[in-house]
């Protein structure tokens, strides 16, 4: 497969051509591939759109360095790593009656190599927990650049305390490059690039679909991933960002799992966030949605972005329970 020198990749040319077909074509993979390249050259390059992460940049480290001032930085960090137990009832339009009472544990933004203390307060969430499928919105990797085998490192650990039975669905966020896929899909996950898979349960179907990420790399298919599960199924949609919302209720998913918001991570007293980072209503930003009848669902996240730390907005593992609408 032709690519240009800007966008070099580590995998080879038979995972390049499998990954081009799931997502949807060569331009696809190839657009994917040059904005990772430009990530790369560039540190202070690290998304594409409306955001200006240099200036975003500027304002985290002086926000580090005024909470190193006062004192603050441990307490983030603790915060942080308080991870709560969310319960949520997910009512889905057109779902078999034998899938009612189904929970599906749901895991976003985990940066699971910013701090080593990540994954431990993950699982010691998880314990005695009981779930019968996983989901996973994205965001594995701390950084948007360099290296990613210690967040693949660190899935690993957590996938060895997930209940064995439990099979795994999974997207890349806007932190993932398409290099982690391998190593993902390797500890038993299916990842899903603009796809769908089914979820059989005693003898009914849920297909769960998913698509690349729709922030940064701006890949994500929804059409393509609707039309890859029956059209008269039951679909649910995993995206990393809300951002798809209106394509997902348009495309007629019956509801949407997200994350990349942490729900503001640093908020003020009171859980209210300055900063919208998706490009979505507010209303998206955390917790259960409704758009034209598909019920939706924004984790705030099991990690931390940028900054180690959280104020009012504990991060979350979530266990969604299927009802029909």
């Amino acid at each position: 497969m032709n690519l240009p020198p800007a966008a070099s990749t580590t995998l080879t040319s038979e995972e390049l051509a499998d990954l081009a077909e799931r997502l949807g074509g060569t331009e696809v993979l190839r657009r994917r591939l040059q904005v990772q390249a430009m990530i790369e050259a560039d540190p202070e390059v690290e998304e594409t759109g409306r955001v200006n992460i240099q200036r975003l940049l500027q304002r985290m480290r002086l926000l580090w360095k005024t909470l190193r001032v006062l004192g603050l930085t441990e307490w983030g960090r603790r915060n942080m790593l308080a991870v709560r137990r969310e319960e949520n009832v997910l009512r889905l339009r057109g779902l078999p009656k034998p899938l009612r009472g189904a929970r599906l544990l749901h895991l976003s933004d985990l940066h699971a190599d910013m701090d080593p203390g990540i994954v431990p307060a993950v699982v010691r969430a998880l314990e005695g927990w009981e779930y019968d499928a996983v989901v996973l919105t994205g965001d594995y990797r701390a950084h948007t650049r360099h290296e990613w085998d210690g967040a693949v490192a660190a899935c690993r650990e957590l996938t060895r305390a997930l209940r064995p039975e439990a099979p795994v669905f999974a997207v890349l966020g806007n932190h993932d490059a398409l290099e982690m896929v391998p190593g993902l899909e390797a500890l038993g996950w299916q990842v899903l690039l603009n796809e769908a898979a089914v979820w059989r349960w005693h003898g009914a179907e849920l297909w769960i679909a998913g698509v690349d990420d729709d922030h940064t790399y701006q890949t994500a298919d929804v059409a393509k991933a609707r039309a890859a599960a029956p059209p008269e199924a039951c679909a649910l949609l995993l995206s990393h960002t809300p951002g798809t919302y209106a394509r997902a209720a348009g495309a007629g998913f019956a509801g949407q799992l997200s994350g990349h918001t942490h729900g503001g991570q640093m908020c003020l007293p009171g859980g209210w966030s300055p900063v919208n980072n998706a490009h979505a209503p507010r209303r998206l930003m955390r917790g259960t949605w409704d758009q034209g009848g598909m019920a939706g669902y924004t984790s705030r996240g099991a990690g931390a972005c940028r900054l180690p730390a959280r104020f009012f907005c504990p991060p979350e593992v979530t266990r969604h329970t299927l009802e029909s609408r």
